[in-house]
């Protein structure tokens, strides 16, 4: 059973490497969003699709630790980690419990980040595209077509630089 518990928490500290590598990678998001890097921008997605894959690998080995742990202790192979807290040696069971609650901790701050990164790229887009439209003006509102749907605005077929000159 030693050798289970040890093993479970490796994978557990490994997942929390992994969690700290991807809210890192968040935080130079959000600073590239804030600054408008667009080529660092595509190149820390990158980074991050990757990341994600990582900890899908490391909460895999982790979920097959703490299979073969509850079974190595005759409970259920679904059981959650929380639940065998009392199933451990006294001298494991603060530990896991604080790996585990410090995973959640981080799976939490990930979410928040990835929100608060899509909120600003929602609102960078939303700019750009009133920026296009101040640009290029439609000639008018929108309208209906025969069949009752918005048709397609018209867009005046002009470069940039012609517009601007």
């Amino acid at each position: 059973m030693k050798e289970h518990l040890d093993k479970l928490v490796r994978n557990l500290r490994e997942e929390l490497i992994q969690y700290g590598e991807l809210l890192s990678l968040l935080e130079q998001q959000q600073e590239m969003i804030v600054n408008r890097s667009a080529d660092g921008l595509i190149q820390n997605l990158t980074s991050i699709h990757a990341q994600m894959a990582e900890i899908a690998k490391a909460r895999g080995c982790r979920e097959q630790c703490r299979s073969e742990l509850a079974v190595s202790l005759d409970l259920d192979a679904e059981l959650p980690i929380k639940k065998m807290y009392s199933s451990f040696p006294v001298e494991y069971q603060s530990l896991m419990q604080t790996l585990v609650d410090e995973v959640n901790e981080l799976l939490i701050k990930a979410n928040q980040r990835l929100r608060q990164n899509h909120l600003l790229l929602s609102r960078s887009l939303e700019f750009m595209q009133k920026l296009i439209q101040s640009l290029f003006p439609t000639q008018a509102g929108q309208t209906y077509d025969q069949s009752g749907l918005i048709g397609s605005a018209y867009v005046p077929q002009r470069t940039t630089y012609e517009t601007l000159i």
